[in-house]
């Protein structure tokens, strides 16, 4: 079985954040720079004019946490127009013959890297990775210089997710990240040619992994390699030239005494070792990876995990802790809200309005957790009637790193490209159409595999979505059983503007979810309400006068939606309270709020759609 925590590069245990950060593409050449780097704030971005490019910096920070954070050393929540790093680095003088790429998990929000003063890349976009090649600019045994701007302008179309653009947190906007927010790392590679992130599909019904082995180029003689193996040892090794094709594809059948399918019930992964040899028969790459044997597939308003019904029990996961804001103090973190997450008898979740670090996902892997991936979108608002949300074609550029980061991790089952886009249609179309459109199309052509929500809850725009919901938030479960009653007559619940004009194209049959609900608001330490609380704290409806009363709220709305033969599942907001949102069936801090024991037993009786053909 793949281990938990990939190898740690000697001398980084002491290091934030240390784990290797792409554990489904481990070489064992890499060097973690997360640790004190120079630093220093340019609030009118004109740094580059001003020398720091050349010069030390005034600070010091910790990688790999934002300014904003506490864990960073900084704590600065005012806006940060632009911000600067600094450190050097000594390229490991065993990696002499080999190419160096510098990596960033993601950094918020325009990146410029220079090394040793030459420009080595640039990248637009907060929640994705993006890698420089050093060529020539590194050499090993030697030492670099680098030295990475981040603008981060609080003005303008940009994807945010819930980062505020008001000063202060203000209702479900917080605290903003700005810079490196994820790991920086240096990885050794060959020159001549070099493995590429892998592409790993599973096919359930052949008992099949279709692998796709991208290379950096295709020397004569060269061939690739890949062995799966379990518990047991080696279960197949498929083989194939490597000078032929650009991303040669492999196909690695199971035999049928060795299957094992991937579910929350057991999610079974299989490791996988990816070799590049070349016309000798010599290794010149290689790297591990695993796979888990599942599929997803739709059949009338069904949406079946392995050719089964399984309803989603989702829960609304933000991804924010009190001292490191997006990234998590530690990697047990990351697991740790997982566990809590099941502990109160859900399944899986949404992982909201942010690209989660490949490390959360890598755990659902292991601990069998479903996901939906989805992309932090709000920024995109102009002052326009009618024509209120203009996403730009970063928005799609993006999303498509995301697609080609994420398509190996068997816990994903959905994606969701786009949250809460809110338009009236009317008789032309606008620039959130055709972006929506672009994204839902995008999708299907990176990855077939899995179904699409064109955008979760408001403006549904693509006739043919695979999947269509809403977000309710009524807080009666009585009145909530009225509004969700329409699905077995294809009327479901569809959200629309205050008006009642629609914002959505219409239903058409697919399957459905309530993809947002709930959000009670429960704060049992805030003081009986005084005026206007709700900068303080705030949830949905009326706040539960006791304990007792949340958890009899919470069976009532999440028993409609268990009682509905034709709702494949829900999402409830949500894991945790944000700052001043205390709507979550935890504390900020991950401490017990509730006890989750009655969420648990109302979550997981039967549910209605588990039981039809």
């Amino acid at each position: 079985m793949p281990l938990p925590h990939p190898t740690t590069p000697s001398g980084t245990a002491d290091l934030p954040r240390p784990e290797h950060p792409r554990p489904q593409f481990v070489r064992d050449a890499w060097l973690n720079l997360n640790g004190t780097w120079q630093f220093e704030i340019d609030r009118a971005d004109t740094g580059l004019e001003r020398g720091l490019r050349e010069r030390p910096l005034a600070d010091r920070i910790t990688v790999p946490f934002c300014p904003e954070s506490e864990l960073s050393g900084i704590g600065e929540t005012d806006f940060l127009e632009a911000v600067w790093y600094r450190r050097t680095v000594t390229v490991p003088a065993e990696w002499a013959g080999s190419r160096v790429l510098l990596h960033f998990g993601a950094v918020d929000h325009d990146t410029t890297v220079w090394a040793d003063g030459v420009e080595v890349a640039r990248h637009r976009g907060g929640f994705t990775p993006f890698t420089a090649d050093l060529g020539e600019v590194a050499q090993p045994g030697s030492e670099l210089t680098l030295v990475v701007r981040a603008r981060d302008s609080r003005h303008g179309v940009q994807a945010r997710g819930k980062q505020a653009t008001w000063y202060a947190n203000t209702h479900c906007h917080y605290t903003r990240t700005t810079g490196i927010w994820q790991t920086v790392w240096l990885e050794a590679v060959p020159r001549a040619a070099a493995l590429k992130r892998p592409r790993i599909t599973p096919d359930l019904a052949s008992g099949s992994f279709f692998l796709e082995l991208p290379l950096t180029a295709n020397p004569p003689g060269h061939r690739v390699r890949a062995v799966l193996s379990d518990e047991r040892g080696e279960v197949v090794t498929a083989a194939s030239r490597a000078d032929l094709d650009l991303a040669p594809r492999l196909v690695l059948p199971l035999p049928e005494d060795r299957r094992r399918v991937w579910s929350p019930a057991d999610p079974h992964l299989y490791d996988l070792t990816l070799e590049l040899l070349d016309a000798d028969g010599t290794v010149v790459d290689t790297a591990r990876s695993y796979a888990g044997l599942r599929s997803v597939s739709l059949r009338g308003k069904k949406l079946l995990l392995n050719g089964e019904p399984v309803f989603q029990r989702l829960v609304l996961d933000q991804g924010y802790y009190p001292d490191g804001l997006m990234t998590a103090p530690s990697d047990a973190a990351l697991v740790r809200d997982i566990e809590l997450g099941l502990a109160a008898g859900f399944n899986g979740a949404r992982l909201h309005q942010k690209v989660f670090e490949e490390r959360f996902l890598h755990h659902a892997d292991r601990l069998g957790y479903l996901v939906w991936g989805e992309f932090g979108d709000w920024g995109c608002e102009v002052g326009v009637r009618d024509d209120n949300q203009r996403p730009d074609a970063s928005f799609v550029t993006q999303w498509l790193e995301v697609l080609e980061r994420d398509h190996s991790h068997p816990s994903i089952v959905g994606w969701c490209p786009l949250n809460e886009t809110y338009q009236h249609l009317h008789d032309r179309l606008t620039v959130l159409d055709d972006v929506t459109r672009g994204m839902f199309l995008a999708t299907k052509q990176a990855d077939p595999t899995r179904p699409v929500i064109d955008a979760s809850g408001y403006a549904h725009r693509v006739p043919e979505t695979d999947v269509y919901d809403s977000h309710c938030y009524e807080q009666d479960p009585a009145e909530f059983a009225k509004l969700m009653a329409g699905l077995a007559e294809d009327r479901p619940y569809v959200n629309a503007a205050p008006d009642g004009r629609p914002w959505s194209v219409p239903y058409a049959g697919q399957p459905y979810f309530c993809s947002e609900f709930g959000g009670i608001w429960w704060d049992p330490e805030a003081a009986a309400a005084a005026g206007d609380e709700m900068d303080a704290s705030w949830g949905y409806g009326e706040r539960p006068r006791t304990e007792a009363e949340f958890t009899e709220r919470f069976a009532g709305l999440t028993g409609v939606l268990l009682d509905d033969p034709d709702m494949f599942g829900y999402c409830y907001t949500q894991l945790t309270d944000v700052f001043q949102e205390r709507n979550g069936v935890y504390r900020f801090d991950r401490s017990e709020k509730v006890d989750v024991a009655p969420l648990r037993r109302a979550q997981l009786r039967a549910a209605a759609y588990e039981d039809t053909p």
